[in-house]
């Protein structure tokens, strides 16, 4: 009589093949969806076909190092893809050699312009606002020149004090802008409304520079003639607020100077 086999102890760690598979099928689902949440998505079909690869070859434990191999570096790694391009060790930071352009908070100003000209603000004879690129203060034209002059009215010297005062405990660049409206103009001193508008905001800088004394290297001119409304010039009340010189404080210490100018004009190689 044949001698019974005995039964084969039961294995009681069969569940951690199931529990394996599991969990590098839940990191593969993850790092599908992380890739898919890319812009790049080269990148991410690319981290698609590594991992399909992997689970059919089997091949669990190299599913992380061809993901991260696409994906990019980690804090001390720069890799090739774009996920950690931008992070602490991405290769973009060491394209940055420069620093950043710092950018200036001007809602202090802001709160501290329409608290000291709340008068003016009120009489219509200026207008203040926050735009993108800075702190825009614009000069109405009919409280600060006569009609078809560039002459300042000496009764704004006070509230081109204020102004000064303002922009001499900022550090950013300042850009002045005269604007007019779509009528034209030809008189004795000025025979467009491109010379009248340049005329007044130089008017607008030598008070800021010569009888407030600013320093002349932070100040643009601009002279915009009718080019820029901001309102329509079919209408008196429209055309009025069209003539106007701005005082835009920009909201960057980016600061165009001559010397620089100058050096990327000799980086230009000559003709032969």
């Amino acid at each position: 009589m044949p001698k019974k086999r005995a039964p084969e102890p039961e294995n009681h760690e069969r569940w951690l093949v199931s529990y394996a598979d599991f969990i590098t099928l839940l990191f593969a689902f993850f790092v599908v969806m992380f890739a898919s949440s890319q812009t790049d998505k080269s990148r991410a079909k690319q981290v698609s076909q590594a991992v399909e690869k992997a689970l059919d070859e089997g091949h669990s434990i190299g599913v992380p190092a061809a993901v991260a191999k696409i994906l990019g570096g980690t804090v001390d790694e720069k890799g090739q893809g774009n996920a950690m391009m931008k992070g602490p060790g991405g290769a973009q930071h060491a394209l940055k050699d420069s620093p950043p352009e710092r950018v200036i908070e001007l809602m202090p100003s802001l709160e501290r312009l329409n608290h000291e000209l709340a008068t003016e603000i009120e009489e219509g004879k200026l207008e203040v606002r926050m735009e993108p690129r800075g702190l825009v203060i614009s000069l109405r034209q009919s409280a600060f020149f006569s009609s078809g002059t560039d002459a300042l009215d000496q009764a704004n010297v006070p509230t081109m004090k204020k102004l000064a005062e303002l922009i001499a405990a900022l550090p950013n660049s300042i850009q002045i802008e005269g604007h007019t409206d779509s009528i034209p103009i030809h008189n004795v001193r000025f025979k467009s409304n491109w010379e009248l508008s340049c005329a007044r905001a130089i008017a607008v800088l030598e008070s800021f520079c010569g009888t407030f004394q600013l320093s002349r290297t932070r100040f643009s001119v601009v002279g915009r003639a009718d080019t820029l409304p901001i309102d329509s010039n079919e209408t008196p009340q429209g055309r009025a607020r069209n003539r106007r010189v701005d005082v835009v404080i920009l909201n960057s210490l980016k600061i165009e100077r001559l010397s620089d100018v100058k050096a990327a004009a000799s980086a230009i190689p000559a003709r032969p």
